[in-house]
């Protein structure tokens, strides 16, 4: 069994990017973050190809935060991929967006999303939440 519990974060926003890594790091806990800035990166890594073609396949990610809003492949794309392939159809994957449209949501649902979070535009609310959503996946749900 692996020390540390593997994050793959999908997001373009650099700040996004900074606030999450932040966030996990102060919960003292071993998590290992990727970092994706697009579709097209997060399916390279979860899949070993394009600039992760000499990557272990084999070791996933325990848990996948998602943006829907990407540059290229969108994060809905990206999801229903994963769930296509027996590979990674079951890694616990969050939709993390600043989208709170309706449609949104239930298309997340309906390609397989385990959960839906709003971005909180409060620095504080969106450590809270980073460090509640690595608590509960990485730490207290149980896998298969």
């Amino acid at each position: 069994m692996r020390g540390k519990k593997l994050i793959l974060v999908v997001e373009d926003n650099e700040d996004d990017v900074a606030l999450t890594q932040r966030a996990l790091r102060r919960e003292n806990r071993a998590y290992e973050l990727v970092i994706a800035r697009n579709g097209g990166e997060a399916l390279d890594y979860l899949f070993g190809d394009g600039a992760y073609r000499d990557r272990d396949v084999s070791v996933q990610p325990d848990l996948i935060l998602l943006d829907l809003k990407l540059p290229g492949l969108n994060g809905l794309d990206v999801l229903q991929r994963l769930r296509m392939d027996t590979r990674t159809h079951m890694i616990p994957t969050v939709i993390l967006t600043s989208s709170d449209e309706h449609r949104d949501v239930i298309e997340s649902y309906r390609r397989g999303a385990n959960s839906y979070v709003r971005k909180p535009i409060d620095f504080t609310e969106f450590v809270n939440v980073v460090k509640q959503l690595g608590g509960y996946w990485l730490e207290w749900n149980l896998v298969p």
